[in-house]
């Protein structure tokens, strides 16, 4: 069954993996990005099956156009991919205003934004799926990442709450998880703060001798290709689970972090019962 697919970030990366592999299968894909000339290929290859719109999605106007446009045009849409994102790195201290104000802008609101602007149309058509585009960093810290990890913590926050909402509209909600993966996240697409000469040697000045070529590069297993397939897949489930872990190093991250939770909380258990109010305490110990 042939169904159509909402992408942001389309140009390069998983956003440009999924809608290569969905307009292959036979599927209509109305995607969006800055530069609608990188799918000019595509436009030519499939014709009317690629509907284009450039967009910004920090432009929270203009995000609510190219939505209800796509709706009015495609009629329904069954899958909304929120993709476009891109990665903040340094220290704290090292981030300028305008690069914390930027990356909450993309990677955080326009993910939130492209929520609210969706929601009233699958709602009226009796349901769909929003896939939302995380990391692993959702769940884990690395040093000089503060920022990303914010906003990815962020929004699995949001989706997770949001996701019980929407569940008796027919909604479903996916988290993609994918660890490193060999795509220009940390190389033509990262950002960079002002380099602060006490940090040179620390995490910051790691990344940045890595970004420069300078040092090895990190370890990348994903293969971008591999993970659309997996997030096309689970979006074809009716069960789709509401988190999707993608690659052994996200794996691993993971199944740690929360492990160490875990442990950390249960070492707290009896302090954080002793704060219990008293008649709390009384009930409980009877």
């Amino acid at each position: 069954m042939t169904r159509t697919w909402f992408i942001t970030g389309t140009s390069s990366g998983f956003g440009r993996e999924l809608t290569e592999q969905l307009l292959e299968r036979g599927d209509r894909v109305a995607a969006t990005a800055r530069r609608l000339e990188t799918l000019d290929d595509l436009a030519a290859r499939y014709g009317d099956r690629l509907w284009r719109a450039r967009l910004d999605v920090t432009d929270t106007a203009a995000l609510r156009t190219v939505v209800d446009r796509a709706f009015d045009e495609l009629g329904r849409i069954d899958v909304v991919v929120s993709n476009a994102g891109y990665g903040l790195f340094g220290a704290v201290e090292e981030l300028s205003d305008a690069q914390i104000d930027a990356q909450i802008a993309t990677n955080l609101t326009a993910s939130i934004q492209l929520a609210r602007a969706v929601t009233p149309h699958l709602r009226r058509q009796g349901g769909g799926r929003i896939v939302q585009i995380a990391s692993i960093g959702g769940q884990v810290t690395f040093p000089a990442m503060s920022l990303y990890h914010a906003t990815k913590w962020g929004i699995e926050g949001f989706w997770e709450s949001a996701a019980a909402e929407l569940a008796p509209f027919g909604i479903g909600v996916t988290l993609v998880e994918p660890g490193l993966a060999r795509t220009n996240f940390g190389t033509g697409a990262a950002v960079f703060g002002d380099a602060l000469p006490e940090y040179a040697d620390g995490p910051s000045g790691h990344l940045r001798g890595v970004h420069s070529g300078a040092l090895p590069p990190l370890p990348m297993p994903g293969d971008p290709a591999k993970i659309a397939t997996a997030i096309i897949a689970s979006a074809d489930r009716a069960d789709a689970p509401l988190r999707l872990t993608l690659g052994s190093d996200a794996y691993a991250f993971g199944t740690a972090a929360l492990r160490g939770r875990l442990d950390a909380l249960e070492a707290s258990r009896e302090i954080a019962h002793s704060t219990d109010a008293d008649d709390v305490l009384v009930a409980t110990s009877a």
